[in-house]
């Protein structure tokens, strides 16, 4: 199991990670809504999110269209919609509190931002043990507020990360250029619009937001991106996660403001075996209300 590793965090200036959010006496009971964990992660996934990338926003529909093809399209054309608003107003504001120091976070969102940074500790951790990051190329897709690319860039990989959110992708270039970093561009884009290729790609619980059906094609293009290795997160499709989102979905509140998506694992590993790709570490994170599955695939020679 990785330990976690001492690299900073671009929304701090020390140089340790946050400790593990304190168990509360109400956890246990709220553990059957925790729930919530799914439906929050939602919104609550890095303010990144690419739902239905592969549709442009000026999808025309044909004539011959089917009824349910225009509902699939109309669907993933809205999620895409859905996710850019929300990180470019209300949950820009949400969650560049949480992935902060700010005190302004309850206790959900400080269980989020710990589980979160633990994501992010497990991959630079792996690429600290590897320690061969220094000047190679790595594109973050999903960036957010800069919570891997910055201590990436730290590292001496020269970056290029994006997110679908402008007030996401400005506020890591601001936190970067604070901290003296000039090997990291970061830009506006969703993920169809990603291209190049860099020695290695990262996608940190983007999938959250991504249509289930959409899955193969978006860890595909991914790959396609990549020369070496391929890193991604997502919300695990289990049968207890599952009927923790179902619970969730009963409670509803300011949080369920973007659809949330579960992949199922093999799905996702399955998409990396034909683009060329094996996994080859993986690890899993889970708090009471974050719940991510991590998975580093190295292209196959």
């Amino acid at each position: 199991r990785s330990k976690q590793r001492s690299i900073s965090a671009p929304r701090l200036s020390h140089t340790s990670t946050l400790p593990p959010a304190p168990r509360r006496p109400y956890a246990r009971k709220m553990r059957s809504l925790s729930a919530a964990a799914l439906v929050l992660l939602g919104a609550a996934a890095p303010p990144s999110g690419f739902a239905a990338a592969f549709v442009p926003a000026n999808t025309f529909t044909p004539r011959s269209a089917s009824p349910a093809s225009v509902l699939g399209m109309a669907t993933e054309i809205d999620d895409k919609t859905e996710v850019r608003e929300y990180f470019n107003n209300e949950g820009f504001n949400r969650w560049n509190k949480i992935y902060s120091e700010s005190d302004e976070v309850n206790n959900v969102q400080l269980d989020i931002r710990n589980g979160h940074d633990q994501t992010i500790q497990k991959i630079l951790g792996w690429i600290e043990d590897d320690g061969d990051i220094s000047g190679k190329s790595v594109c973050d897709c999903g960036c957010g507020v800069g919570s891997l690319a910055i201590p990436l860039a730290q590292m001496g990989a020269k970056i290029s990360a994006s997110d679908i959110s402008d007030a996401m992708a400005s506020e890591a270039a601001e936190r970067a250029k604070s901290m003296g970093i000039s090997n990291a561009k970061f830009y506006t884009s969703d993920l169809e619009s990603v291209t190049g290729k860099y020695d290695t790609v990262t996608c940190v619980d983007v999938a959250i937001h991504y249509p289930t059906e959409k899955m193969s094609e978006m860890v595909g293009h991914l790959c396609s991106l990549a020369n070496d290795r391929v890193l991604i997160s997502f919300a695990p499709k289990t049968w207890y996660y599952s009927a923790l989102k179902k619970v969730g979905e009963l409670f509803p509140g300011p949080s369920k403001t973007t659809r949330a998506y579960l992949h199922e694992e093999e799905v996702v590993r399955d998409a990396l075996r034909k683009a060329g790709f094996e996994v080859a570490r993986e690890e899993m994170t889970a708090t009471n209300f974050y719940f991510s599955r991590l998975l580093e695939a190295k292209r196959v020679a």
